[in-house]
């Protein structure tokens, strides 16, 4: 019986961050004030959807063991949703970041990091991981750091006040992303250690 309700909530969780999305994607082109690019852009929409992934695969095997791959995925989007949670309540609290309505706004910046944390220490990864392969889980965030300032330097736009060289020049934004990349990277190994010292508790 836990499986088969445990993939019912991950499905459903799964779609309400799609839900959420989807809502305030319409909301924004009924005020003519969206921009597609612009909104998918943003850390906080791409986590959810990674997340969201992460919840409807891990519910598609219910029946069956999970993959190694799939328990990597989780645990990358445990690290994303996370990052999205904390850089939110320290950094972006009060921020106009393209989700004003109030439920979508704490579906996407609250619910889900929970949800995505909570799955993870109630279902840790079966397969040890190495802080090789927590490491990579970086490799994304990293190419959507890059993105974002060369992007931003070319159409004057950033999702995050944080990122705008226009606050206080290029070493501030520097300083920023290194210590987030610092806390990711200890982020990383925490996760990783989180879930190999469950599955050793719960396979003992």
């Amino acid at each position: 019986m836990l499986r088969p309700a445990l993939a019912l909530l991950r499905a459903a969780f799964a779609l309400l961050a799609l839900a959420a999305i989807t809502v305030q994607l319409l909301d924004l082109a009924a005020k003519g004030t969206l921009d597609p690019i612009n909104y998918f852009s943003y850390f906080t929409i791409q986590a959810n959807l990674i997340g969201a992934a992460a919840l409807l695969w891990a519910a598609s095997r219910w029946r069956g063991e999970r993959s190694a791959a799939l328990d990597w995925f989780r645990g990358a989007a445990v690290v994303y949703l996370t990052v999205t949670l904390i850089v939110f309540a320290v950094l972006l609290s009060g921020t106009d970041v393209d989700t004003a309505i109030p439920w979508v706004d704490t579906v996407l910046h609250r619910v889900m990091p929970i949800v995505l944390i909570v799955d993870w220490l109630i279902d840790p990864p079966l397969v040890r991981l190495t802080a090789r392969r927590a490491l990579a889980w970086l490799i994304y965030p990293l190419a959507w750091t890059a993105y974002t300032l060369v992007r931003g330097a070319i159409v004057g736009w950033y999702p995050y006040p944080f990122l705008d060289p226009a606050n206080g020049g290029y070493g501030r934004v520097a300083l920023y992303v290194c210590v987030i990349l610092v806390g990711g990277t200890l982020l990383c190994l925490l996760v990783a250690g989180v879930g190999n010292a469950l599955r050793r508790r719960l396979s003992g």
